[in-house]
Formats: structure tokens, C-alpha cells, sequence
């Protein structure tokens, strides 16, 4: 399991509420729809992340993390595992908290790299199933 109790909570409480969710599209059908509504409505802000730069949600979006102009929080990552470790990176750069990989997305060397530089990380879980259990 990469990501304890302790870890998830962290993320979800304390590491802020600006996320950018890479693979975030306009499409409601897609996964990540729907769990950035979730965090909306946990008071989350939400940012888009997607090579169409959709607006979503009422929020920009920016076609890469480095466009964004502004700090992000977390980086919730919704791409496929082969592709989630350039992603990790890139939150680094920018400077994120954490770094959150959905349901299914896993990379070992990212995380030990993610972890490495100080971020925590949460990966093959799903924020939407775990920030209602907080309570």
C-alpha cells in the first residue's frame, strides 16, 4: 500500500486546497469528472489539467502543470501508470506537496523519486473515496 491512514489525511487536511487534476477534460464520462466534483465540494479548488486546456467546473484549465500560474497543492494524476512518472516529476518542479495517483495508476520509481524529494504521495487510491470517511 503506498499510502498509509496517516498520509491520506495528511494530503486531504493539511497540504491545501489547490489541486490540479492532470487528465481533468470536459468529458463526463471520464473518471476524473466526477472525483473533481468531489473535491469541490469539499472545498477544494480544482484546476484542470489537459492538452485541450478545457474550462471545467467553472475553473481554467492549463495545458500542462507548468502553465499553471499560480502554486498547486496537489497534483491528482489521472493518466495511465506509463505516463504518471513524467507527471510526479513535474510536480516537483512546480513546487506541489503532494502528489496523489488514482485508482489503477501505478510507478514505483515515481513514488520512491516523489518521496525522495521531500512531497507525499498516495498512489493507486482514490481521493473521492477517501475524503468522506474523514468525518
Amino acid at each position: 500500500m503506498h499510502g498509509d491512514e496517516a498520509t491520506v489525511r495528511k494530503i486531504l487536511t493539511e497540504s491545501g486546497d489547490t489541486w490540479a487534476v492532470v487528465g481533468l477534460s470536459s468529458n463526463r464520462q471520464r473518471a476524473a469528472y466526477g472525483v473533481a466534483e468531489v473535491l469541490q465540494r469539499f472545498g477544494k479548488r480544482v484546476v484542470p489539467v489537459h492538452p485541450k486546456a478545457e474550462t471545467v467546473h467553472g475553473e481554467q484549465g492549463y495545458a500542462s502543470l507548468a502553465d499553471i500560474p499560480f502554486d498547486v497543492d496537489v497534483v491528482d494524476v489521472f493518466v495511465n501508470s506509463d505516463l504518471a512518472g513524467a507527471v510526479a516529476d513535474e510536480a516537483v518542479a512546480k513546487g506541489a506537496r503532494a502528489v496523489w495517483f488514482q485508482l489503477g495508476v501505478v510507478d514505483e520509481a515515481a513514488y520512491e523519486r516523489t518521496r525522495a524529494a521531500g512531497l507525499d504521495m498516495v498512489m493507486d487510491r482514490c481521493p473521492a473515496i477517501e475524503i468522506p470517511r474523514l468525518g
